[in-house]
């Protein structure tokens, strides 16, 4: 406090400075700020969360949002998330107050544009409101043994004061409202006014800051009007992007991690005796691919196991005509050639 009536008293800028100080004896709160993650599918929104809840130690569940509807109607209710959490917690109430929810495809909540007025939206806009107060922090009845609420059942007051939401989606069609956002609203009449239409129209506009890659940033207005309710973005004081992964990364993704993709198919391999090599050309083909598809880090195991089914089927009788090496090449990955099998002379009894 003494530091900051200094500064105060010697700050020379043009605007006051606003005292922060506390009163003695004043308690603080501390508040959460939630999470929303926007980006294309496949780029690690959930690997994220699950990461972090592991790093902190506290109960994480991940919940599908695309499965919740409204109090009354078939389907989930929203206190059926906090009920998982309450399960992954061993069932302790205190533990699932600091606890992570993970709320996946929250992008297929939004309101639809073009739905009938006069039908209830019950899956979409009910939704949000029904995960209005969840979200801010309160008390809420959560059913001990699950399901749909139950005046003669038991309840677990749970308080979510504590609970950090972080929702992900890939909000597809996104990008679209993001460029609307950034065109110039504003029309005129003479032989100074901005022509609408063509390369002009869709360039950002100049004072726009850039996100990785040169994407736009989503804001808080391209939320509102991709569906959400101002009251449901309001409560996520944290937007973050996760971009597009690129080749290099992917490369990654299949080489490095503990449980990577390749170092699966290895121990494949190894369980009838045979060692499975990657040349560097293979993972950028296959990367390559992956990015072509468009479907992220999940794409590249559907590619992995096209390239090496037959290889695969074929495995056993390697092992017998004593094989011990396969290399995965550009050529297998590409143009559908054969695995290079080592040792040579044992190549041909092999194929």
């Amino acid at each position: 406090t003494g530091c900051g009536e200094g500064l105060a008293a010697e700050w020379e800028g043009a605007e006051p400075l606003v005292g922060l100080e506390r009163g003695e004896g004043e308690g603080l709160e501390m508040d959460k700020s939630n999470i929303m993650l926007v980006g294309p599918t496949g780029s690690g929104k959930t690997l994220l969360a699950r990461t972090l809840a592991r790093l902190v130690d506290v109960p994480f569940t991940i919940a599908d949002a695309t499965s919740l509807t409204q109090a009354g109607y078939v389907g989930e209710d929203v206190e059926s998330v906090l009920h998982k959490l309450y399960v992954a917690s061993g069932q302790n109430v205190e533990a699932t107050q600091l606890g992570i929810v993970y709320l996946d495809e929250v992008d297929k909540v939004a309101r639809k544009a073009d739905a009938i007025a006069m039908t209830r939206d019950v899956s979409g806009e009910g939704v949000q409101q029904a995960l209005l107060k969840m979200l801010e922090g309160s008390v809420v009845n959560v059913p001990e043994k699950g399901g749909r609420k139950n005046p003669r059942g038991e309840y677990v007051a749970i308080d979510t004061s504590n609970i950090l939401f972080i929702c992900g989606g890939a909000f597809s069609g996104m990008q679209a409202v993001v460029e609307e956002r950034m065109r110039t609203k504003v029309t005129h009449i003479g032989f100074q006014a901005e022509v609408k239409g063509g390369a002009a129209e869709a360039a950002p506009a100049k004072d726009t800051p850039k996100g990785v890659a040169g994407t736009p940033p989503v804001l808080v207005e391209d939320l509102i009007a991709y569906g959400f309710l101002p009251e449901f973005v309001g409560r996520f004081p944290v937007t973050t992007q996760l971009h597009e992964l690129t080749e290099a990364q992917m490369v990654e993704v299949m080489s490095r991690p503990r449980n990577a993709l390749l170092k699966q198919y290895s121990a494949l391999f190894a369980a009838d005796q045979v060692q499975l090599h990657v040349t560097q050309g293979a993972l950028h083909a296959i990367a390559r691919r992956a990015r072509q598809s468009a479907t992220g880090a999940r794409g590249l195991r559907s590619i992995v196991e096209a390239v090496l089914l037959d290889s695969m089927f074929e495995l056993p009788g390697w092992r017998t005509a004593g094989v011990h090496h396969a290399v995965l090449t550009a050529a297998t990955v590409e143009q559908g050639a054969s695995l290079d099998l080592w040792p040579v002379a044992a190549r041909g009894k092999g194929e």
